[in-house]
Parts: structure tokens; sequence; C-alpha cells
């Protein structure tokens, strides 16, 4: 590489235009992950477009649902033991989706959308089928070592109100018993939204049709069961989805809410008014948003994903919601944490209503019905037992105010994790609870829409009310640069598996010896599941005994935990030459990113150390520094030291020495004969009368005199009467025969 070249690479490399928000402290390559860190991947050559996921940890299976196929595949590795289900739409309906316009290829397949355990021997599973819904029982044996895995197409059951018509279109639902809640479109041109319940022994029942104060445009993005008290007729399922907002001001256009809906599971529906329909259905604002220094907040309304992780409280899980914002001049993406207090706080507050002059949305003052809306019948809060002896005007105020005034707020009122001004935007997330020496942390993997995943912890730094928020790993999971579109997280098996159109990668979630070998690198990785174990880093056990682990996620403090590390001390040495007026890169790369790399120099080791001025000639990059121009003072003892989270460590020690460059006068008196033209010279004459002379010229060696063309050895001898014979040929030709002259006659 040419020296020029090489400047501008290490430019290139000097980190400009980072986007804002943390750096991460590792990045890994897709192939980096394969060779060495144990990422396996999975594609089939007839499908695409792995949207759905059902991990399956009994049975030891991944569950997938793709373009015209369903697959079961090991947990243990994807790319073997995988059993496949060819799933394609019939001709007649492909043929009919064609007619309408779609694209045979594109558009006029079956998509699987939908996939659920439905008892201990099958699946259920739903696709949209060229644009004709369909959904149809899976058998997969009752245990791990059954290779059953088969689908009857001819008992295939009608699909509407459980998966889009449109393979873009999202849906959302959970199989809760034997019956199916489901956030759907439900007509052929997408218009139709609805929470739709299906199967099991009762009613199906829907949101109101075509009413926009109940569903405006949705885009569903998940829904969860859960539990509200021991008696399970109080259970409500909890949807969230981004719609357009019906109370936005006048004037600035449509705004996208993100927003969290319920109902009850033993909703009946209405006697003589709501027929079918839910009486029970809320819907209130999800709030992610940054406080801004003028009062103002920066909100992030694009809805993306939400994870429900589970507590030793089932009726209190914690739900980590993924955002992005739709500004064309902001972009940003956060991730958000919210507790079920503050979810039934939103919707046991006031209602919205929409009254005054100017026909605004305002927080309802008048009397509410007994019993108030959004209440489940049952005995722990009041005497009805169903839904069809709620009194009229319980319906009706149900019917007409869907909306709460008051809107869920993050926990901490900010989000947990934030980038903005970056490349690019979040798209998925799954969460990992893991047990440290210190405490408990909530690892969180965020996928992203160029086909990264990002793992993320957050640390309280003075107490838990204030978040520091470490990005540890920045992972290149795909080969290419596919959106992330699905993410399922073993932490019995401690793998994460991660779908997107071309492929499914599966990778551990912590690779504890890439952080290095001393105690110190370990620490100051603050992961929480590795620890310095006396000789390795390796992953935290938290059985092990005391004196044979060190581990401080909050601080990441080497000095105390690795004061008496032997490896501590151990610093690479190495020696380097440069030559007088030529460029020279000393190269010195920190394993974490985030680290702040500082150089001294002294002239000998007993020297006083200094830092290396920085200017024109010599410039400091990421990857070390490059001498543009080296003098003779350059030479001496180099140090390269990394200093992170307030610990500065040796990396190396580099000893420079200037090899002098000599320089003769040619005919034009500013003109000089640099080193290497007395290289090409010898590499024009090679005989060792020349050899000889060139050497003492560039190392200043006290040779011997040539000897005499009677003792030279018979191949140079050779050598040179083969250069002879070339140049009496070459003069014998005219001019323009000779060819191009060799670069030592310029």
């Amino acid at each position: 590489m040419s020296p020029a070249l090489l400047f501008l690479w290490l430019l290139g490399a000097s980190g400009q235009g980072r986007m804002a928000g943390p750096s991460p402290r590792l990045k890994l390559s897709f192939h980096e992950l394969k060779a060495r860190h144990g990422l396996r991947a999975y594609e089939s050559e007839r499908s695409c477009c792995y949207d759905a996921l059902l991990l399956d940890e009994e049975r030891g299976r991944l569950f997938v649902g793709g373009k015209n196929l369903l697959a079961s595949l090991s947990l243990d590795n994807i790319s073997k033991q995988d059993k496949k289900i060819y799933w394609p739409a019939p001709v007649e309906w492909r043929e009919e989706c064609n007619w309408a316009g779609k694209d045979i290829n594109a558009e006029c397949m079956n998509f699987v959308k939908i996939l659920h355990l439905y008892n201990r021997t099958h699946l259920y599973a739903c696709g949209t089928g060229a644009f004709h819904p369909a959904c149809a029982y899976v058998e997969v044996g009752q245990r791990m070592e059954e290779p059953v895995f088969k689908l009857d197409p001819a008992a295939a059951e009608d699909g509407k109100g459980k998966s889009p018509y449109d393979p873009r279109h999202a849906a959302a639902s959970v199989l809760v018993g034997e019956e199916l809640y489901s956030g759907v479109a439900t007509d052929l041109m997408g218009r139709d939204f609805t929470i739709f319940r299906s199967l099991g022994p009762r009613p199906s029942i829907r949101t109101e049709q075509h009413d926009s104060r109940w569903l405006n445009e949705p885009s569903f993005v998940d829904v969860f069961w859960i539990p509200e008290s021991e008696n399970p007729d109080d259970d409500k399922i909890y949807f969230f989805f981004r719609e357009t907002a019906v109370e936005g001001q006048p004037g600035l256009g449509k705004v996208s809410f993100a927003r969290i809906g319920q109902i009850c599971r033993n909703d009946l529906g209405g006697q003589r008014s709501l027929v079918n329909k839910w009486t029970t259905f809320l819907k209130a604002r999800l709030v992610c948003s940054v406080p801004g220094s003028d009062g103002a907040a920066t909100y992030f309304d694009q809805l993306r994903d939400v994870f429900l992780l589970q507590t030793k409280d089932t009726r209190n899980p914690l739900l980590y919601a993924v955002f992005s914002t739709s500004s064309s001049v902001f972009r940003g993406s956060a991730v958000c944490l919210y507790t079920m207090h503050d979810i039934r706080r939103a919707f046991l507050g006031p209602f919205a209503h929409k009254e005054g002059p100017n026909y605004q949305w305002v927080s309802y003052q008048g009397r509410v019905p007994y019993p108030r809306p959004g209440m489940c019948p049952s005995k722990t809060f009041g005497t009805f037992s169903s839904t069809k002896d709620f009194p009229d005007d319980v319906i009706q105020f149900a019917r007409n105010h869907p909306l709460m005034a008051s809107a869920v707020l993050p926990h901490g009122q900010r989000p947990v994790f934030l980038q903005t001004g970056g490349e690019h935007t979040f798209t998925r997330i799954a969460v990992d609870r893991v047990t440290a020496a210190d405490g408990h942390y909530d690892v969180l993997f965020i996928g992203t829409d160029v086909g990264t995943v990002l793992k993320v912890v957050s640390v309280p730094k003075e107490s838990w009310q204030n978040m520091e928020e470490l990005l540890l790993e920045e992972l290149q999971v795909f080969k290419d640069s596919s959106p992330v579109t699905s993410m399922q997280i073993s932490s019995k098996r401690q793998q994460l598996y991660v779908g997107s159109r071309t492929s499914l990668s599966q990778l551990p979630l912590h690779r504890c010896g890439i952080y290095g070998k001393g105690c110190a690198e370990c620490c100051l990785a603050r992961d929480p599941y590795c620890a310095w174990n006396g000789t390795s880093c390796t992953r935290y056990m938290p059985n092990t005994k005391r004196r044979f682990r060190r581990q401080d996620v909050r601080n990441g403090d080497p000095n105390t935990l690795c004061s008496g590390d032997p490896q501590r001390s151990s610093v690479p040495e190495k020696k380097l030459y440069g030559v007088e007026g030529s460029s020279t890169f000393l190269e010195c790369v920190p394993k974490s990113l985030q680290a702040r790399v500082l150089w001294t120099y002294q002239k000998t080791s007993d020297s006083p150390k200094k830092e290396v001025p920085l200017d024109e000639r010599v410039l400091q990059t990421e990857r070390g520094i490059l001498l543009r121009s080296v003098v003779r003072r350059d030479a001496g003892l180099y140090l390269c030291q990394a200093t992170e989270h307030g610990f500065t460590q040796d990396l190396l020690r580099l000893s420079l020495e200037v090899i002098g460059a000599r320089q003769e006068t040619l005919t034009a008196p500013a003109s000089r004969k640099l080193w290497y033209q007395d290289f090409l010279q010898l590499v024009d004459h090679p005989d060792l009368g020349t050899a000889d002379r060139v050497c003492q010229r560039l190392w200043g060696l006290n040779l011997p005199p040539p000897r005499s063309s009677q003792a030279k050895p018979h191949k140079w001898k050779h050598l040179e009467e083969t250069r002879r014979a070339r140049k009496r040929r070459t003069h014998e030709l005219p001019r323009a025969e000779r060819g191009p002259r060799s670069a030592a006659t310029w």
C-alpha cells in the first residue's frame, strides 16, 4: 500500500461521522461470529421471509414459518436436523390472486404469519394463502424423540380474522386455552382492522366496525395474556399497536400514536347493544419520550416491537418496547420500559371526551356508570357474572368512550436506551434477566433494519433511578444487511435466534473469551454473563465459590478486583524499523472501541516519558499513529496505553529504529537521488560489485572489496552475460522498437 493510500485509509478509519449515542464496545462481523463465536445459519432456497418463530423448549425445537414453508429446527443447531413441510396456496387461489392484480411470484403465495402451540401434540398455523387466509393444525408429536412433523392441507380451515390477507401487513395474536385473540385486517383491501376472538367454545367477538374512535388505521405489533388476580375471570388480553391518532391537533395532518389496548377474556358482548362486540375494550396512549431542556419532549411514536419479561409475580411482568420516529428531520430509536402498575393506573384514570366550542379532546368530568367500563364481570369487583348483564348505560358509555385521557408513561420517565442520528433503526427486541455478583441485570438484544443486533445493559450509577447505558456489542448476524424481522431467546440454552427475509441465525448470548486474557479486560467488559475465574474470562455461575470469581458490572473497577493479577504487568513488545523520509505506521488497536488511546515517547529507557505531540506530520487514528515523514529524532521507545472507565493499562511497547537515507546530487542541483533508486540500480545491474556498493550505501556495511570477474560464481557470470547480450540487441533496434526504459534509467 502506497503512503498516499495508507494515509487515506487511516483517515477513513478515524471515526468521523459516527452516530450519536453510545458506541459499541465491540463490533463483530458475520464472518468473525461464524468462524470463531458459534454463529449458525439456516436458509431455504425455495422460501424466504422468516417472520414467524416459535420456541419450544420441551421438544428442543424452533418452529419457523416462511413462504410456502413450515420448518422444525433443532434449538442446539438450527443448521442441522431440519424437518420441512411444503405448504403452498392452491393453484386456483394463486390464479385468482393474480387476476386481482397482485404479483403471482411475490404476493400470491402462502406466507405463514401465525404459529402457536395448540396442545401437547399439535401446533396451530395460519398463512396468507395468496390473499385467501387459511389455518391448519400441525402434528409435532408429544416428545422430543418423536420424528413427527406433518400437516394435512385438506383439513385447512378459513383463516379470516386470524391471518392477514396481504403478506406486507403485520398481525398479532395469542392463543389462550383454545381461544385465539388476533389483531388483524379482515378484508382483502386491508381497510377493516379488528381485534377478533375465534376458536374455542365461546362466541366470536370483534371490535366495532368502521369506527375510528375504536381503531383508526392500526398496525398491530404484539399481544399478551396477563392475569389480573387469582380469579381467572379477571384475566385480560393486552394489545400493542400504532394508529393514526384521533386526538391529533387540527392542521398538523395525520399523527401516529403508540397504543395499548385491553379486553377481558370473559367478555361475551352486549345483550341489546354491542352484540358480539367487545364491551370491555379500552385503549391508552403509550408514551416513550425524552424531556427537553426547554420543557418540550421529543416523542418516539412508531412502536416496532414489545417483549414481555416474566418476573416471579406472573401478574406483574415487565414490558420492554422498541420505538422509532416518523420525522423526516429527526431520526432516532429508543427502548422504553413499562410496568403493569403504570398500565393499570392509566386504565383506571379519566376517560377522554370530545366537547367544547372547538370540539376538542378533554378529560371527561361527568358521571361514570357502574360497573365502570373496562372492568371484567367477576365476583372480585362486583356482582355481575356476564357482560350481557351490564346495564345499557354502561354499554353505551363503553361504545362512545374507548379512549383514556391519561397516557402510560415509561418507568423512570425516559428511555432505558436511546440512539439518535444513526444509520439504523431498531426493529425487534428480546430480553434476558441475568444474575450477576452484584445483582440482577436485564440484558437487551435489539435487532436493527441493517441486520445487526445490539447487546445492551442498563447499570445504575448513584441509584437505580439514574441508569448508565452500556452498549456491549454490535453483531452483524446476517451475511447481508437484511432487516431483523423476528427474534426469540432461549435463556435455558443461552442462545438467540434471529430471523430476516433471507435467512435465520443462531448465536450464543455471550462470548466471554473475546474480552481478553487478563483480569482487567474481563472486569472492564462489565458483561453480566462473564467473570474472571482466576485464569480466564468465562461464564459467571452464581453457585461457584466467591474467591474464584471476580465480577463488578456496576462499577467495572479493575484496580480493586485485579490488583494481584500476574498478567497485568505482562505487556507485549515489538521492534519496528523506519526509513528516514518515508512514512511509518505504529499500530495499536485496543479490544474496546470505547477505550481512549494515549501514546507516550522516550528517547531511551532512562529518559523521561512525554506524550507524543500531534501535528500535520504525526497523525493519530483509531488504529495507531502515522508518521508521514520519519526523521531521526523519531527513533526511541513508544508506549501505547488505553484508558477506559478510569482505568489505564499498557497495551504495547514499541521500539522504533530510524535508518538513514543517502542523498546524492544529480545533474540538477535541486534534485535528490532517493534511497530506493539504489535498490532499483541493484535490480537492473545484478553483479556482485554493484550489490556490494549499493548495500554499503544503504546500510553502511563494511564489506570487503569486490571480487574480480574471474572469481564470480557461475550464476552471476551467466546473469551478467545475459544482461550484456540483451543490451547489445536493444541498441541494435530502432528507437521506436526498443520498448520502455527500465525504472533505473529514468
